[in-house]
This record gives structure tokens, C-alpha cells and sequence, in this order.
């Protein structure tokens, strides 16, 4: 399985952050990593990982976001460009094995499969702004 595939299940798990209570996550991950089709355990645990270590890091994530937004805060985005800004803000300052180019266009090509129209100009206009 591909590495833009495995971070795509990654962001549909990271998604349901937004909707459910937080104490079942671990379960959600099993359930869902459960439910993969063509992943081997080496990918499923990768999937498992890092997903975990993206929702420790949510509060981090959320301050730098909010930092490098003007009126456009946290709250105020919509959940899919959330969870996508999320996820590439995590590759940018703490997953060394992806390179920050990377991590922005792999967010740009989610915003396009799942964001609005101005979804992937948005979470590339903020990820720019970060990666200065």
C-alpha cells in the first residue's frame, strides 16, 4: 500500500476526532484498521501509530495553526481542513520521514478529494505560512 494511501486512512480516522468522545479512540483505530483491505500488520501498525501520536499532539498542533492564521482560527475551519491541516502540520515539525514539500502537497491532494473548492488553495496558503 502506497504511503499517500495509508495517510489517507489516517485522515479518515483523524476525521472522527471531531465527532466522537475521545475516551473510545483506541477502539475507533482497532475498528477501523479491522475494516482495511490489502494492508499487511507492518501498515497497519504504522497506521495505528501514527494516528495516535497526531491526536497527542491535536492542542500543539491546533496553538501553531492558530498562530499562523489571521481570522481563520481553529474553530472557525471546516473539519475537513482541519483534519488535513492537521495531519501535514504533524509530517512538517515532528514525523522526520516525511519531507515538508511532501507533506504539503499530500495535504493539498486530500483537500482535492474531500475539501471544498477553496479547500485546497486554503490548506495551502496555511501550510506555506508554516513552513517559513
Amino acid at each position: 500500500m502506497k504511503r499517500s494511501e495509508l495517510r489517507e486512512h489516517i485522515f479518515k480516522i483523524l476525521f472522527g476526532i471531531e465527532f466522537r468522545d475521545g475516551t473510545e479512540f483506541s477502539e475507533q483505530i482497532g475498528t477501523y484498521t479491522e475494516e482495511m483491505e490489502g494492508a499487511g500488520p507492518q501498515e497497519l501498525e504504522y497506521v495505528k501509530t501514527k494516528t495516535e501520536k497526531i491526536k497527542e499532539k491535536i492542542p500543539e498542533i491546533d496553538e501553531l495553526l492558530n498562530s499562523h492564521t489571521t481570522g481563520w482560527k481553529t474553530s472557525r475551519m471546516n473539519k475537513v481542513d482541519l483534519t488535513i491541516l492537521r495531519l501535514a502540520v504533524y509530517e512538517m515539525k515532528w514525523d522526520e520521514t516525511v519531507p515538508v514539500g511532501v507533506a504539503i502537497n499530500e495535504a493539498v491532494e486530500l483537500a482535492k478529494k474531500y475539501s471544498s473548492e477553496e479547500g485546497p488553495a486554503f490548506v495551502n496558503g496555511v501550510l506555506a505560512k508554516l513552513a517559513d
